[in-house]
């Protein structure tokens, strides 16, 4: 009851306002008296996935907290796992506002933010303070002004920078909204950043002692034989996971809606078919070798149940989690 009131206030705000508003009231009020209104039991239903030990199958999709700056407030409402970013080597503002839009009707959410953050260093300082007990996961991408025949170096740097204090390792090469950033997930782009991902990683296993886990984000926008592309590279490399998927550029399940001709990318319940299908046909291909995270369109126990049959691990929400709130997360884990 008390989000829904939150809602209609908050939706009455600009979206990209009423976000910044969520994040500093939940900076403002975690672990004070005020967090009675989203601080939440939820059953402890651990599960393996990656090496790691989870505990729930419930995280939070990135891009809501693109800075870390709001994990234990965000903790303290049940998720298994925070995946927080999209974060890059160094500050950047990202596009042009406004660059974001609600459809109502569909609950749906068009985003062309283009990895608007403070740095992978800010981020990592606020990862070090944080006292959250389940998994981190960082999601890391490429800087604008960076070309995308050396999108690998900054890949590269904020690897460096982050796996000591990650859970897992996110790469991003799905956003629409960064230029050229998806043709990193074909052919000998894509081969090619597996495998100097890979080779780090191993360095970095040795340095620390630690084994981070790798995975890898990927578009609903593919097709049947890229599918089988991206999922051979991934066996060859022996990535660790699969995030399957980001948004999608089609609007044929919002035509004719309030924002549906913005550009950017599209989540939410009009993702939820056909993020599903592409998790299935990765399953297909990859039986069992590499986990999948299901995300995209899931509003509620019905949806994540559905990629979770269609073979995916864990599950992620962020639009569903905006129109739903808190409870969602907790009516999830305690079904699924």
């Amino acid at each position: 009851m008390f989000y829904q009131i939150l809602r209609s206030f908050l939706f009455m705000l600009n979206p990209e306002t009423a976000h910044n508003l969520t994040i500093k009231l939940l900076k403002l009020t975690n672990g004070t008296f005020l967090d009675i209104f989203y601080r939440q039991k939820v059953q402890q239903r651990p599960v393996e996935v990656m090496g790691l030990t989870f505990p729930n199958s419930v995280g939070l999709a990135a891009g809501l907290d693109k800075n870390g700056e709001c994990i234990d407030g965000l903790g303290a409402m049940g998720f298994g796992h925070l995946e927080i970013g999209t974060v890059t080597p160094v500050a950047q503002p990202g596009n042009a506002q406004p660059r974001l839009f609600r459809i109502l009707e569909s609950e749906g959410i068009i985003n062309r933010m283009g990895f608007n953050n403070e740095g992978v260093d800010e981020l990592i300082a606020n990862v070090k303070m944080s006292k959250f007990k389940g998994i981190i996961g960082i999601n890391i991408g490429k800087n604008f002004s960076t070309p995308v025949e050396e999108g690998k170096n900054d890949y590269l740097i904020c690897m460096d920078k982050v796996y000591n204090d990650a859970g897992y390792i996110a790469i991003n090469i799905s956003s629409p909204n960064t230029p050229g950033l998806r043709t990193l997930q074909y052919g000998e782009a894509l081969d090619e950043l597996l495998a100097a991902l890979k080779m780090r990683q191993s360095e970095l296993h040795k340095k620390y002692n630690k084994y981070v886990p790798l995975a890898l984000k990927v578009a609903p926008d593919l097709s049947d034989a890229e599918i089988v592309s991206i999922a051979d590279a991934l066996l060859k490399h022996k990535i660790d996971g699969l995030i399957a998927t980001n948004t999608t550029l089609d609007r044929e399940m919002v035509k004719g809606m309030g924002h549906a001709s913005e550009t950017g990318g599209l989540s939410g319940r009009p993702l939820q078919t056909k993020s599903t299908q592409v998790i299935a046909k990765f399953a297909g291909h990859l039986k069992g070798q590499i986990p999948i995270i299901g995300v995209g369109g899931i509003d509620g126990v019905s949806a994540a149940k559905e990629k979770i049959a269609a073979g995916a691990s864990l599950v992620q929400i962020y639009s569903g989690f905006i129109y739903h709130g808190p409870q969602l997360v907790k009516k999830i884990v305690n079904h699924i």
